[in-house]
Formats: structure tokens, sequence, C-alpha cells
């Protein structure tokens, strides 16, 4: 098991990236949450087997359809 918080930058709000992680998230059996910041980016803590939370980065990457990711940022927790 592993936590990781991940800032995604862009333009990320209003576009369903929340709702969209939370789905795919739980599809992978994730725990964690999604949070807007006050800046515009998105905030996202998820925990679970590395293989599941490496396929949720590399999914948000390019997130919902309408959202376009700048730049991410992840750390361990």
């Amino acid at each position: 098991m592993i936590r990781k918080h991940i800032r995604f930058y862009g333009w990320v709000q209003g576009v369903g990236f929340r709702w969209t992680c939370m789905e795919e998230g739980s599809r992978l059996g994730l725990v964690g949450e999604v949070s807007n910041l006050d800046d515009g980016d998105v905030e996202v803590l998820a925990q679970g087997p590395a293989d599941d939370v490496s396929r949720l980065i590399a999914w948000l990457y390019h997130g919902p359809r309408w959202a376009s990711v700048a730049s991410v940022q992840i750390e361990e927790r």
C-alpha cells in the first residue's frame, strides 16, 4: 500500500475533474479524497496498491474530456 499526494495544474476545475477522478479511483479500489483548491488547481490524495495508484495517476494526466492538465506534482505521503 502506498499513499500519494497529487496536485494538478491547468484547466482542471469546472470540467468534471473531481467526479471522474473519484469514479476512476473507485473503479481501481483506491481510497482518498479529491479537492478543488482556491487557486484553481485540484488536489488528490490516493491510497492503495502501488500499481493501481500509478494507473490512476497515468489516467489523470489526461483527465476528463474538457480538462487541460498543464503540469502535475506528485509526493509520497
